[in-house]
């Protein structure tokens, strides 16, 4: 979905040099933030990138902690969920 800027809307962002502007809705008194699409998909890609490292992590830690399944393992769990052959 996309929407068209009001002029308000176009103003602020303009005097904002860049900086993100707070919008409130008074009628389901949410806020939201407006920024430009590079700044958007930067910080999604971010925040991707967060994510992706601690589960990373977590694996590493589960790992360490021994609680892990060797290939062998997962292979032979994944072929009987598929029914295929040992």
């Amino acid at each position: 979905m996309s929407l068209k800027l009001t002029d308000e809307q176009r103003a602020a962002l303009q005097a904002g040099g860049g900086e993100p502007v707070r919008v409130h809705d008074e009628a389901s008194a949410a806020s939201y933030v407006l920024v430009d699409e590079a700044t958007h998909e930067r910080a999604m890609e971010a925040l991707r990138r967060q994510r992706d490292l601690e589960s990373v992590q977590r694996g590493i830690a589960q790992m360490e902690a021994g609680q892990g399944r060797t290939v062998d393992q997962s292979q032979s769990e994944l072929r009987a969920r598929l029914g295929l052959s040992q």
